[in-house]
């Protein structure tokens, strides 16, 4: 079921590697909702910025362990980060 798009993309990662990435291998670094699966991250890409997605790749990062003075350990919130790569052609102007 394709949920919104809003829904799965929370947010697009610009850092050193990202725009890398973007630059040589026409990939993109999104953060996406931990539940959605591959195949819902492709069709809210497309769906969202109307460009046709070759391959999406995902790996999920458990937060980082924080402390913080006179209180007990924490976590920074766990994330799902998703590689898409466009098909040739395609290209994403994010600035």
């Amino acid at each position: 079921m394709i949920q919104d798009p809003h829904s799965v993309i929370q947010t697009i990662r610009l850092s050193e590697k990202a725009t890398r990435l973007g630059e040589e291998n026409n990939d993109y670094v999104f953060i996406v909702a931990r539940s959605a699966n591959k195949i819902q991250i492709k069709a809210a890409v497309e769906k969202h910025f109307g460009k046709k997605v070759a391959a999406v790749r995902t790996a999920t990062f458990d937060g980082k362990a924080r402390r913080e003075r006179r209180a007990d350990a924490g976590r920074t919130n766990h994330y799902k980060k998703a590689i898409v790569r466009l098909k040739d052609g395609e290209r994403l102007d994010l600035v």
